[in-house]
């Protein structure tokens, strides 16, 4: 807990130096917008809404690891119904330390695990139900894959998450709304309290009707309490306000791809939220969103409310959630991932890829070629910067934040532009002729997410000629393209919410055998 403490109090500091360095006297991440506010005012609004200490830490992460893994990796199927035996679930050779030495082999920094899924089988021996593996013949009913799993990430210095479904087709309460709330409660209440720290708690929207023939009707508000006291730093994916579902589950991002989002927190009119420490959970109202279009000018114009909610995107590397021997072969390969990672962190996203264990209890070697394949490409791609050492002249620079910051390989560091300019250009003189097929651009979204259109051009001796666009940035963006040999970059930001920031900028070579 102390080290948990000390950790968000750094982020904190960091934050405050931020606000302090732009001016800004307060910001949030969530900001309530008055009746007949102009667009002008709505923008520049949303501009300074910034993440929240424990939003920055998980951005950070930028590849999560999945493991469904449960009672359906034993019926080889992926969605069970809840009459399945305990005595299915008995694994011959389980290892956890092999499945996150695998993961953190493969530059992944947290792993999320299924503790239950929609059949109501526990991975750990709550007291609540008979459903669990402390009725399994695994290690004669004294097994707990929870607390193997959570000790193997502390050991590897890996984060641990948990997903619990809400929906659970085995408890006869379920649709019983108070009774099931409360034993969701407290089931919840055990994996929280039982094994250590746990970074992003995973719910899905899932809900179906109980044996009274009624739907359940979860009592989210009541869920977060529990978060919020007993994990104050673990962030709440999806039904959760902090951590939002992209919408499909291809692993691709959106090409516009904002973290500030309006209108999904009610009665914004009538309910005082300063002085709470988590303010925008009552207010909060669960749901998906996938449409393509979530942040922009337009959705915003007429918003009540903006926060900062940002884009997880799923994929499993097979084609199935849980493991199936008949899809060994079909793994995707090294390259397929790499493809993914460019579309979902380098769309300002975090990527949560999906590594299901096998029915002995570890990860199959065809999943753990795919992943140091992915590996491999990703620090081929990414061990060497063209740009580091460039020499970069900006069309306007405020003082103190020169563009100088932008190659100083401080991370905290960043370009900014004076106030009320929200357009710039900085061309980046190499040192000699590089050849790069890649390009990142990062903004400092501890002050904000801002950038709405930008270009890249390339000098060719003669003249500049433009070799890519885009959108938002965010945390991370990343272009691939044809192979380009030049010394000198500009990047043209064509327009902004207000003054622009850049961080980081990179000129990469992508391995040619996987161009």
């Amino acid at each position: 807990m102390t080290k948990k403490i000390v950790s968000i109090s750094i982020l904190l500091i960091l934050f405050i130096l931020a606000i302090n360095d732009e001016g800004h006297s307060q910001q949030n991440n969530y900001v309530i917008i008055p009746p007949g506010e102009s667009l002008d005012s709505v923008i520049r609004k949303a501009a300074n809404v910034v993440p929240s200490p424990q939003q920055y830490a998980w951005q950070e992460h930028e590849l999560i690891a999945f493991a469904h893994f449960g009672m359906n990796t034993f019926t080889d199927r992926e969605w069970g119904d809840g009459t399945e035996s305990p005595a299915l679930f008995n694994l011959t050779d389980f290892d956890a330390g092999q499945w996150v030495k695998v993961l953190k082999e493969a530059g992944f920094r947290m792993l999320i695990l299924t503790a239950k899924h929609h059949d109501g089988f526990c991975l750990w021996p709550s007291q609540y139900t008979r459903h669990s593996v402390k009725y399994s013949p695994w290690k004669n009913g004294r097994g707990d894959v929870v607390a193997e799993v959570s000790l193997a990430c502390r050991e590897y210095g890996l984060k641990f998450g948990i997903y619990l479904s809400p929906w659970d087709k085995h408890e006869p309460a379920y649709g019983d709304s108070p009774v099931y709330n409360e034993y969701f409660r407290n089931q919840l209440t055990e994996l929280l309290t039982n094994y250590g720290d746990i970074t992003e708690v995973w719910f899905d929207g899932a809900c179906g009707e109980g044996p009274n023939g009624k739907k359940q009707v979860y009592d989210w508000p009541s869920y977060y309490r529990i978060i919020r006291k007993l994990q104050p730093g673990a962030v709440i994916f999806g039904m959760g306000p902090d951590v939002r579902w992209v919408g499909t589950e291809s692993g691709f991002g959106r090409e516009t791809e904002w973290s500030v989002i309006p209108d999904i927190l009610h009665n914004t009119d009538s309910y005082s939220i300063a002085d709470k420490q988590f303010p925008i959970d009552e207010l909060f109202i669960p749901g998906d969103l996938t449409t393509e279009e979530l942040g922009s000018r337009e959705k915003i114009r007429n918003a009540a409310s903006l926060i900062w909610y940002p884009a997880e995107t799923d994929v499993s590397i097979r084609p199935g959630w849980f493991y199936h021997q008949k899809e060994d072969s079909l793994v995707k390969s090294p390259e397929k991932l790499v493809d993914i990672y460019f579309s979902s962190v380098g769309r300002n996203s975090v990527l949560l890829l999906n590594i299901p264990p096998d029915n002995c209890g570890r990860i199959h070697d065809s999943d753990i070629m795919s992943l140091m394949g992915m590996k491999k490409i990703l620090n081929q791609t990414f061990e060497k910067n063209f740009a580091a050492e460039a020499t970069v002249v900006a069309s306007n620079e405020r003082n103190g934040f020169y563009s100088s910051a932008i190659t100083d390989s401080n991370p905290e560091n960043y370009w900014t532009t004076d106030e009320e300019v929200t357009s710039a250009s900085l061309v980046f003189e190499l040192r000699e002729k590089q050849t790069f097929n890649c390009i990142m651009l990062q903004e400092n979204i501890l002050v904000g997410q801002r950038i709405e259109k930008f270009n890249i051009d390339v000098w060719d001796e003669e003249q500049w000629n433009q070799i890519s666009e885009g959108t938002t940035v965010g945390y991370k963006r990343l272009l691939r393209l044809s192979a380009i040999t030049t010394n000198r970059v500009r990047l043209n930001i064509e327009q902004s919410r207000t003054s622009p920031t850049l961080k980081t900028f990179g000129l990469y070579k992508t391995p040619d055998d996987v161009e």
